[in-house]
């Protein structure tokens, strides 16, 4: 069997992770085959993915709905500098903009009961993957290309986009992150089809299944 795999778990695109499931070949329902163990005893979950994945939206929801906390790691990052992230990136340079990405993830290890929303490239920073991991249950969501670049055409300021192809851009920087998500997810979604309510069920669904709620 591959790495990975694609199902249809209650009508939604996930991806499943064979190796983490105690059966080989996977034969009970997939959503049993779907999860990583959940290495910490913080009830959060923690987003992660491309722009336009649907994090803030999806997110939201979620928290709504569990009576949780919403974090957004790039608003805290904002808050923290004083100006926006575009600001940040053309003051500071991406490399600045990383590094207290990794300082608002160790001030959100006191966090219980949150959904935390992280930027794009958290992933890219070893470290990041690690207290990832440590925050809570992982979820990654993604989307094809041409929908991201529906999403995040609606937004001009995103300054990684800046360039004179964003869909180029897109296609790099998925291919550069694609394994960083892989590796830090516990769970993972397509929401290119999804409503935000529908995303926002699987979500709590499997939650449940990772906590034992």
């Amino acid at each position: 069997m591959e790495k990975t795999e694609r199902a249809i778990v209650r009508g939604a695109s996930v991806i499943l992770h064979p190796e983490t499931c105690s059966l080989s070949p996977c034969i009970l329902h997939p959503a049993s085959c779907i999860l990583h163990s959940v290495s910490t005893t913080r009830t959060n979950i923690v987003l992660i993915g491309f722009m336009g994945s649907g994090k803030t939206s999806i997110g939201r929801l979620v928290a709504q709905r569990l009576g949780f906390q919403f974090i957004d790691t790039d608003t805290v990052v904002v808050e923290r500098a004083g100006m926006s992230v575009t600001d940040i990136f053309a003051s500071h340079g991406e490399a600045w903009f990383r590094n207290q990405e990794t300082s608002v993830l160790r001030s959100l290890s006191i966090l219980n009961r949150a959904v935390i929303s992280t930027g794009g490239g958290i992933v890219l920073h070893e470290d990041n993957r690690e207290l990832l991991s440590e925050l809570g249950f992982v979820v990654w969501l993604t989307a094809s290309e041409e929908v991201i670049l529906e999403r995040v055409s609606r937004n001009k300021k995103r300054p990684l986009l800046q360039t004179e192809d964003p869909r180029a851009t897109i296609h790099e920087l998925l291919a550069e992150r694609r394994p960083f998500y892989e590796a830090a997810a516990q769970f993972t979604v397509d929401s290119s089809d999804l409503t935000h309510a529908a995303a926002a069920d699987l979500l709590i669904a499997e939650a449940r299944q990772a906590f034992g709620w």
